[in-house]
């Protein structure tokens, strides 16, 4: 079997837009061909994903979600192309879990182009600050580490899944997309939590 590197999941998932295990897994089902991986990703759907991207998505639902004892709630808007989808119970669940996913994870943004530089530049700047002393290159291999690691807590497309820790919700969507044939965005959320 060979070794699948990082930068090889990256430049796959570059390449077709599917999530990193979904190409990692690809990658190693096609024993490292990356010819015989895009083959597989396009036959389980899951880059055709990419392809619906720059539709238009304005169409879809606010969904909501108390948590028991009503400590927590979320409200979320999930778009997709046609009314005709939005009414689909796929629809709805993909909207249900989405809102659990939002209480269970707190996430911030929903994706990372929407965390502000400033904010990015900070936590770049602790991440560094914890890793003094070690060589140059070291150090830039340890931050992008640590900043890949709190985006995939801080964006809600980053973060694993609730009901599958193995594909993240940014991999849970590609497939929904699939299999509705319409893009679908998460415009925005809101989470409410008693004394926050």
């Amino acid at each position: 079997m060979a070794d699948i590197s990082a930068t090889m999941v990256n430049e796959l998932r570059a390449k077709t837009g599917a999530g990193l295990m979904d190409c990692k897994r690809a990658l190693v089902e096609s024993n490292a061909d990356e010819g015989k991986a895009i083959e597989i990703l396009r036959k389980k759907g899951v880059a055709s994903a990419v392809k619906k991207a720059g539709r238009t998505a304005q169409e879809g639902i606010v969904a909501s979600y108390i948590h028991l004892g009503g400590k927590v709630g979320v409200l979320v808007e999930v778009n997709c192309e046609t009314d005709f989808v939005a009414k689909t119970d796929e629809f709805q669940a993909l909207a249900k879990d989405l809102c659990m996913q939002i209480a269970a994870a707190s996430p911030r943004y929903v994706a990372r182009e929407q965390v502000p530089a400033e904010l990015l530049e900070k936590e770049k700047e602790i991440a560094a600050a914890q890793v003094v002393g070690k060589p140059a290159p070291a150090i830039e291999k340890i931050v992008q580490g640590k900043i890949e690691k709190w985006y995939s807590e801080a964006c809600l497309l980053e973060q694993p899944f609730v009901r599958d820790q193995n594909k993240t919700v940014k991999d849970y969507i590609a497939e929904a997309i699939a299999r509705t044939g319409e893009n679908i965005v998460i415009r925005r959320f809101v989470r409410y939590a008693i004394g926050d």
